[in-house]
C-alpha cells in the first residue's frame, strides 16, 4: 500500500489541501461521463453486457465476484464471455483472446486466472470496446461479463454491478487525488447491484439493500507438484513460520485469513499487480526452507520459478442466491437477448 492509499484509509487531514483537485476531477468525471454515455448504447442484436466494477481505486473483489457469475450463469444455460483490460500485461497486439497458458506477464494476472477457473472465452484489450468487437467476432456467447470498466463509458452496458470492500469502503470519501474515488459516492445510486466483499465495517445508507459476497478458504496447493491440503487445523509442521506474499489491492484480508492457522505469519506485501521475477523473493528476504503461501491471482505469475515451498490459497466464492437470480433476470429481461433465444 502507497504512502498516499495509507492516507486515503486514514482519512487524514492534510488531503484537504487537494480538495479543489478533487472537485475538478469530479466535475470532469460527469461531464465525461454524460457526454459518451449519450455516444454508446447497445448494439441491437448483440448479447446482453454486464460490467463488474467498482468506485476506488484498488482492489475490491471484482474478479471473485466475476467467476462466481460465470459459473451461476453456465449453470442456467448460457454461454457468458469476458472482457478485461488486462491490467498489468504487457502484449504488443491486441486484442488478445486469453488460454489457459497465456502468459500472465502478457495478458495480466486477473484475466489468466479467469480463463482457467471460469473455463470461458477471455479477450483482453486496453480498448474495451474494441475486445468486445473482438469477442463477439471469435466466440459465440449469450452474455458478456467485463472485468471492470465501470467508468469506461464508451462500453455499452446493460447491468452494472459495484463492487464494494468491506474493510476499506470508500476511504475519505473523496474523489481523486484527495481520495480514492474514481466516482463520487453517489454513483452508487444508477448502478443495478452493489455487492459487497465481506463484512462492511461502518454501516452506511448506501448499503442498505447490499448484498454480500463471501470468499471461503478451501485448500492450500502446492505450487511444484499439486499436492492439496485442506485449509484449517495444521496444514504445515508444528514450527514453520508462514510467509504470506501478496500483490492484491487489500492484502490485509488475506493476512487475516492465514492468521487463522497456528503459524507465526511473516508479511511481505508488494504493489498490487506486481509481476514476480524470481529475485522479488531473494531481495524481500524470503526463507526458501520455510512455506511461502500466496492468493491464486498472484501465483499464476510464479510457476516458472516456484520451488516445492511454495503454496497458494485455493477459495470458494459464495454469492446469495436471490442476488445472482436478479441479475438472471435482468439479463434476461433485455429485449434483444429473449428475441434471440426464441429463434
Amino acid at each position: 500500500m502507497t504512502m498516499i492509499e495509507r492516507a486515503w484509509n486514514r482519512k487524514a487531514g492534510w488531503l484537504l489541501l487537494l480538495w479543489p483537485l478533487s472537485v475538478q476531477f469530479r466535475l470532469i468525471a460527469r461531464i465525461r461521463r454524460e457526454f459518451l454515455q449519450r455516444r454508446t448504447r447497445p448494439v441491437a442484436g448483440s448479447p446482453a453486457i454486464v460490467v463488474v466494477g467498482n468506485l476506488t481505486v484498488g482492489g475490491t473483489g471484482k474478479t471473485p465476484a466475476l467467476i462466481g457469475l460465470v459459473e451461476f450463469l453456465r449453470g442456467k444455460g448460457l454461454r457468458p464471455g469476458i472482457i478485461s483490460r488486462g491490467y498489468g500485461g504487457q502484449h504488443g497486439d491486441y486484442p488478445l483472446i486469453v488460454k489457459p497458458d497465456t502468459p500472465s506477464a502478457a495478458a495480466g494476472d486477473e484475466p489468466v486466472l479467469i480463463a482457467r477457473v471460469a473455463d470461458c472465452p477471455v479477450v483482453v484489450d486496453p480498448n474495451r470496446l474494441r475486445a468486445l468487437n473482438c469477442l463477439l467476432a471469435e466466440h459465440k456467447v449469450d452474455v458478456v461479463l467485463s472485468d471492470d470498466g465501470l467508468q469506461h463509458y464508451r462500453l455499452p452496458r446493460d447491468v452494472e454491478i459495484c463492487v464494494v470492500d468491506g474493510q476499506r469502503l470508500f476511504g475519505n470519501g473523496m474523489c481523486l487525488p484527495a481520495g480514492p474515488l474514481r466516482e463520487p459516492v453517489s454513483r452508487l445510486e444508477s448502478v443495478d447491484f452493489i455487492l459487497i466483499n465481506g463484512e462492511s465495517s461502518e454501516s452506511l445508507p448506501q448499503l442498505a439493500d447490499a448484498a454480500r459476497l463471501e470468499m471461503r478458504p478451501r485448500y492450500l496447493i502446492n505450487m511444484s507438484n499439486g499436492e492439496k491440503r485442506p485449509f484449517g487445523g495444521a496444514p504445515f509442521k508444528i514450527g514453520n513460520t508462514i510467509q504470506a506474499v501478496a500483490a492484491i489491492g487489500n492484502p490485509e484480508r488475506f493476512y487475516n485469513t492465514l492468521e487463522s492457522l497456528p503459524y507465526p505469519l511473516k508479511k511481505f506485501s508488494f504493489p498490487d499487480h506486481h509481476m514476480f521475477q524470481a529475485e522479488d523473493f531473494t531481495t524481500a528476504g524470503v526463507d526458501q526452507h520455510q512455506p511461502i503461501v500466496m492468493t491464486e491471482k498472484d501465483a499464476v505469475k510464479c510457476e516458472d520459478f516456484a520451488g516445492s515451498n511454495f503454496w497458494y490459497l485455493e477459495s470458494k466464492v459464495e454469492l446469495p442466491e436471490n442476488f445472482l437470480l436478479s441479475i438472471y433476470e435482468k439479463i434476461m429481461a433485455v429485449e434483444r437477448l429473449n428475441d434471440k433465444s426464441e429463434k
